[in-house]
């Protein structure tokens, strides 16, 4: 896992490969927050990002996933919300896969919890366990920009 703010990208230690796709003018925080929610692929790119709005809920209804073949950059274009994670994988053989590479880890236990607002960004490189969108207080609609990227991107 690794945590920063989009206007800070040199105080993040960011892999090579992630701070390309970070320190792109179209991936500035004021582009990503006028760009327009949908799903969002640069000419040529392996990489892709999800832009949106989701709604935060209590802790014990959210719930823990981990991916093999894509790492998540989640950044905060709007409201605030608590990341919990891991720092070991918790993958187990019958783990759901609810969507393509999207496992859900029960029980898991998450030692880190981090406060996101905007333009605070969360990396999980494969097989780190996250717990997005819990709420603060209460829930509360959030706008995110979630990049997809691929495992092979990561070891250039």
């Amino acid at each position: 896992m690794i945590i920063g703010h989009l206007n800070a990208l040199s105080l993040a230690g960011l892999p090579p490969g992630l701070r390309q796709i970070l320190d792109r003018a179209d991936c500035s925080l004021a582009a990503l927050t006028a760009r327009d929610d949908g799903r969002w692929q640069p000419q040529g790119c392996p990489w892709f990002c999800h832009i949106g709005p989701a709604q935060t809920q209590p802790l014990a209804q959210r719930h823990t996933e981990y991916h093999h073949q894509w790492a998540d950059i989640q950044v905060v274009l709007s409201g605030v919300e608590i990341i919990n994670a891991g720092m070991q994988s918790l993958a187990q053989v019958g783990d759901e896969e609810r969507k393509p590479d999207l496992y859900i880890a029960p029980d898991a236990v998450h030692p880190v919890s981090i406060s996101l607002g905007y333009g605070d960004f969360a990396v999980f490189l494969p097989g780190e366990p996250h717990q997005a969108l819990c709420a603060i207080n209460e829930p509360m609609t959030v706008r995110k920009a979630v990049f997809k990227v691929p495992r092979a991107l990561l070891e250039e």
